[in-house]
């Protein structure tokens, strides 16, 4: 049935994949709390009725990200500086040091996500734009959801943002997983948000966790093309998958290219 197989593939990403998935260091293990059991009346509703803003675009001259992923193309992101002020401006940041030029992405899961943002390599380093050891807290906001395609930061149990970051690929979402997202997680979506996972895809049980900051807008085909890359038995691909350089400049008004998580475009606004 497709309950039994949506919710296999939701236990399998929570008890096999998710424990050190997301961390943006070895040391700080991720152990997500929507990993427990619900045992309370308590029901976090996620999104808002007003519009959700990962397909929505920059103004003109508005700064956006840039990276140029050796051997695939160029992955352009809108940033969200109204929501997570600093996590854009420590992204930007590292962008404009050079910070992210040459990195790998060094750890990619199909139908999930690919993750970069480590000088080490390895999962085990980063920093933030300020040098400090601990990173910074994050900002969560209402108006962003872990859609196809949304940029957001890489956090270990402390749950503070450094330099590693993540771009979901995600996977197609049916009616039946916010189902047992509300029975078994407290988690509760609005409508809207909902219907956009149906049309998008993406990761609905990490909303809440991760600061999102930004959404790819062209060039996710690469991304996706990414994910199918063969990885070694820690999620680390076999062939370097390489970030030659990142930069920062302006949107000129370039129309999207918004694709969903089976890769296929979807025309004018994706709601």
């Amino acid at each position: 049935m497709q309950i039994q197989h949506q919710w296999k593939a939701a236990a399998v990403v929570f008890s096999a994949v998710m424990a050190g998935v997301l961390t943006g260091c070895e040391r700080k293990q991720v152990v997500l709390d929507q990993a427990e059991m619900n045992d309370s009346d308590t029901l976090q509703t996620l999104g808002t009725d007003e519009n959700i803003l990962n397909y929505t675009l920059p103004a003109v001259g508005e700064d956006i990200a840039v990276m140029q992923i050796r051997d695939y193309g160029d992955v352009k992101i809108r940033l969200f500086p109204e929501e997570t002020e600093t996590g854009v401006e420590n992204f930007k940041l590292l962008v404009e040091s050079g910070y992210y030029d040459e990195l790998i992405f060094h750890r990619v899961i199909d139908d999930f996500m690919i993750q970069s943002g480590d000088p080490k390599g390895n999962g085990t380093g980063g920093r933030d734009a300020w040098n400090s050891e601990s990173g910074f807290a994050q900002t969560i906001s209402n108006r962003l959801a872990h859609v196809t395609g949304a940029v957001a930061y890489a956090v270990g149990e402390d749950k503070m943002n450094q330099s590693q970051f993540f771009i979901v690929t995600g996977e197609t979402v049916q009616n039946e997983l916010f189902q047992q997202l509300r029975e078994y997680y407290g988690k509760a979506f609005t409508p809207a948000v909902e219907q956009l996972y149906q049309t998008m895809g993406g990761q609905p049980y990490l909303d809440g966790d991760y600061e999102i900051f930004g959404q790819v807008f062209d060039g996710l085909e690469y991304c996706l093309e990414i994910q199918k890359t063969e990885v070694d038995g820690n999620d680390k691909p076999k062939h370097a998958v390489v970030i030659e350089k990142a930069y920062i400049t302006q949107y000129q008004g370039e129309e999207p290219h918004w694709l969903n998580a089976a890769g296929e475009e979807i025309t004018g606004e994706a709601e």
